[in-house]
């Protein structure tokens, strides 16, 4: 897998010396052409698709953060090193999110001051959006980061500066609103195919702008100065995503060529020649309905969907011993097949190679299979990974509003604003089947919405909200939210810093860690599973940033640097 990374790395550090060299020789040779019929500018169609498609990089999975993210939100697990929250100063994914993200923002600003130039204001606002986005993930992922001297180098500033966090966040409320007046100018050109996200309407990228805007009020709703006013204002504007048909997320395709257009999750399981991502059984047995603490006894209909067992049920693993009945698996349950690895086990089958034995991200996270209970080894060629990259959907928009009723900030029911959440995360999980499986084209996968099943789940779900005290109730609603979002973990990583649901693993806990129990002489033993680094509040800044920038600070220690909203 290393190897495999490194591979991919250095292709990409190929690309980009390519891509410097070419952008180099441009600017040599726009020194002196002045022909106007052969321009010296990218237009502004091209930039805008670029853009786009970087941005979709960011705390993906493949090569960037999303593998690290997954094993910290415990929606996945690992061997490697972010296992009990590992991940190191040099980490190969986070620092490809720091680089292609201050890439991306330069080539953002190159497409702002094009585009106002030309007065083709609609452009100017889409990219500000996108500029929004990526700086606070920036704040939200590192604190503390390059911002008002960042990308300025023709200005001569190599050092940026690392503003303050919070101050960086006003910035972002107010370039908003600023982006806002330039989509509702409806001046200049009007992208279409080349606006990856919203084809050109105007409409729908005003209420993502909103949306966002809301998500940012939510994250720093207990801070000491959280902005009320502003706050009242977005809501008594009440222009927010109506329907999935709003959802922010980038469209993946089954094209290998010239680029493998592909879902990153998918390419990093199904296409992967050493397989490394490993589904959580803690995220398994809440599914199931096996957590004593959390939906217990209410199996979640989404599982099938979820997860690929290549098991059947039954079925013993690769490694075992079947005269003995010994399944040699650090976590399998006989009952569906379902086979991976525990949170910071150091149990004696956890480093072996089950190829033909692990459980895959099913369908809905990245366009893989559908869990039809038939088993079968996977591989890329076995499903079509055309699933979208969900960033910011219209059922994660009805959770946080669900969550600032609870919390007392909006007006409302929050159990039926919950449910409203909960009917349209099902209708999001048929609509990706439905373009996933135009590949896949497995037969006899079921309609969930209007199942009795999912009506079933749901009740009970509300019933057990509706039963608990105010912390049981946020824990619910953010417990939901992080099964809906699963495949995207970077809202899920700031989630659960800033409210501490859901509750995740924890080796050292003093009680039964997994309730799992095949009822054979082999039981899960709670001993194997250690932790011994504190739960990361905030992520290394690349230390190849701070060792050539003599205005970064000295490095920080994630277990105790926090991001400002965290209280």
């Amino acid at each position: 897998m290393k190897l495999l990374i490194k591979s991919k790395q250095n292709t990409s550090k190929i690309v980009v010396l390519l891509s410097s060299i070419l952008f180099l020789s441009c600017n040599d040779y726009m020194d002196v052409n002045t022909d106007k019929d052969n321009p010296t500018t990218a237009p502004l169609s091209f930039l805008l698709t670029g853009t786009q498609v970087d941005l979709n990089n960011n705390t993906n999975f493949l090569d960037n953060s999303g593998s690290v993210l997954q094993v910290y939100t415990h929606q996945m697990t690992a061997r490697e090193e972010q296992d009990q929250y590992g991940a190191k100063v040099n980490n190969v994914g986070l620092q490809n999110d720091w680089q292609n993200l201050y890439l991306t923002l330069t080539n953002i600003e190159t497409l702002i001051a094009q585009a106002q130039e030309s007065e083709d204001l609609i452009y100017v606002g889409i990219a500000q959006m996108q500029k929004v986005y990526l700086m606070s993930v920036a704040v939200d992922l590192w604190g503390d980061v390059p911002y008002s001297e960042a990308n300025k180098l023709k200005n001569g500033i190599i050092a940026p500066k690392f503003d303050n966090q919070k101050e960086i966040y006003n910035s972002l409320f107010e370039l908003i609103e600023t982006a806002k007046t330039n989509l509702k100018s409806e001046l200049g050109a009007k992208p279409k195919a080349d606006d990856l996200f919203y084809g050109g309407d105007t409409e729908k990228w005003i209420r993502f702008a909103n949306t966002f805007k809301l998500k940012l009020y939510n994250q720093t709703r207990l801070t000491a100065d959280f902005d009320q006013e502003g706050f009242d204002a977005l809501i008594a504007e009440n222009n927010f995503f109506k329907s999935i048909d709003d959802d922010f997320e980038f469209k993946h395709t089954k094209n290998i060529s010239p680029t493998d257009e592909r879902n990153k999750l998918f390419l990093e399981s199904y296409n992967s020649t050493q397989f490394g991502t490993y589904m959580s059984p803690w995220f398994y047995e809440i599914l199931m309905g096996m957590n004593p603490n959390i939906h217990n006894d209410n199996p979640d209909p989404r599982i099938k969907y979820y997860f690929y067992n290549q098991l059947e049920a039954g079925e013993y693993p690769e490694l075992a011993d079947t005269d003995t009945g010994d399944p040699k698996a650090d976590y399998w349950d006989a009952t569906t097949g379902f086979f991976s690895i525990r949170f910071g086990s150091q149990g004696p089958w956890r480093d072996f190679s089950t190829e033909n034995s692990n459980t895959y991200p099913g369908i809905f996270p990245c366009g893989g299979r559908y869990d039809d209970g038939e088993g079968e080894t996977m591989d890329a060629t076995k499903a079509g990974g055309v699933a979208p990259h969900r960033i910011l959907t219209y059922d994660e928009f009805l959770y946080i509003q669900s969550e600032l009723i609870q919390e007392g900030k909006l007006t409302g029911n929050a159990a039926a604003k919950l449910q409203e959440a909960m009917e349209a995360s099902f209708a999001k999980v048929d609509q990706v089947v439905v373009v996933a499986n135009s590949e896949t084209k497995q037969t006899g996968i079921p309609v969930l919405v209007g199942s009795n099943e999912v009506e079933t789940f749901i009740n009970k779900i509300i019933t057990e909200f509706n039963g608990g005290n105010d912390d049981k109730k946020l824990e619910i609603i953010m417990t939901q939210k992080w099964v809906a979002t699963f495949g995207d973990p970077m809202d899920q990583y700031t989630d659960y810093r800033r409210t501490g649901f859901p509750i995740f693993a924890n080796p050292n806990s003093t009680t039964p860690e997994y309730q799992l129990d095949n009822g054979d002489e082999y039981p899960l033993v709670d001993s194997e599973t250690v932790l011994n680094t504190a739960y990361p509040l905030s992520l290394f800044w690349p230390q190849s940033e701070l060792n050539v920038n003599k205005n970064a600070p000295a490095q920080k220690i994630p277990g105790t640097y926090k991001i400002f909203w965290d209280n």
